[in-house]
């Protein structure tokens, strides 16, 4: 059974599955370019991170897996790669639950890892409001056909899969509060959005965006408000 490579891997995480204690497993390579990205490194040049050796792996989560409540499986894009499900199956087969992020760009593999249950939590990024001229400038890339295939993956966690969350990271230059009240009518009846700032002062794909200063407190508890009007489960992170 083939594997994609893996790049990184934290072993103990308290912080990319809400309320579980997760491994994390890092696959390389984006279709996405995201100005704001703080892993570069893993999304332009894979080939300068060491392959992590699977059987570390799966000795880790071995002997861990009894206090280990699951493991994400993140990016990069991890939809990108065909052999993602086989690394699904891997985990499944230590008998640990999968959280898989995505940006949304590949609705048939997600349709298809839940319907085998090869996925038990799905967390989709949404960019920006839901237009091609939003969605390009904040993905970094010409976004295109791209644009529906984000909605499928919308539609169909919105229609089909209750373990989900969209989450939007908020960047100044790129999002204001308009965004905002677009996104949130662009998923009027999700069970579940997470509002994340950004870090700044971190190594970003854009470097100018290094010295951009994010949002106040503040600034994140009006956009918590202003989201509420429209959405009944809202979170920071």
């Amino acid at each position: 059974m083939k594997l994609p490579e893996i790049k990184g891997f934290i072993d103990i995480s308290l912080i990319d599955w809400d309320g579980k204690v997760s491994a994390v497993i890092f696959l390389p390579g984006c279709n996405f370019r995201c100005p704001f990205c703080y892993n570069s490194t893993i999304v332009l040049t894979p080939e300068k991170l060491t392959t992590i050796p699977l059987e570390r792996i799966r000795q880790y989560l071995t002997e861990k897996r009894d206090w280990l409540d699951g493991v994400v499986i993140t990016g990069g894009e991890p939809t990108i790669h065909p052999e993602l499900s086989n690394l699904c199956q891997f985990i499944k087969e230590l008998h640990l639950p999968v959280k898989l992020d995505t940006n949304g760009t590949n609705p048939k593999i997600v349709k298809d890892l839940t319907a085998q249950g090869l996925v038990d939590y799905v967390a989709m990024d949404i960019k920006a409001p839901l237009t091609v001229e939003s969605y390009s400038r904040a993905s970094g890339i010409t976004i295109g056909k791209l644009l529906n295939e984000v909605k499928g993956t919308l539609k169909f966690l919105l229609d089909s899969f209750a373990n989900y969350e969209f989450r939007t990271t908020l960047v100044p230059t790129i999002h204001d509060e308009e965004d905002l009240k677009q996104i949130s009518h662009d998923l009027q009846g999700c069970r579940k959005y997470v509002l994340q700032n950004f870090k700044g002062d971190v190594e970003t794909l854009d470097p100018t965006l290094e010295k951009i200063i994010p949002f106040s407190q503040m600034d994140m508890e009006r956009f918590l408000q202003l989201t509420k009007k429209t959405l009944p489960k809202v979170m920071i992170r």
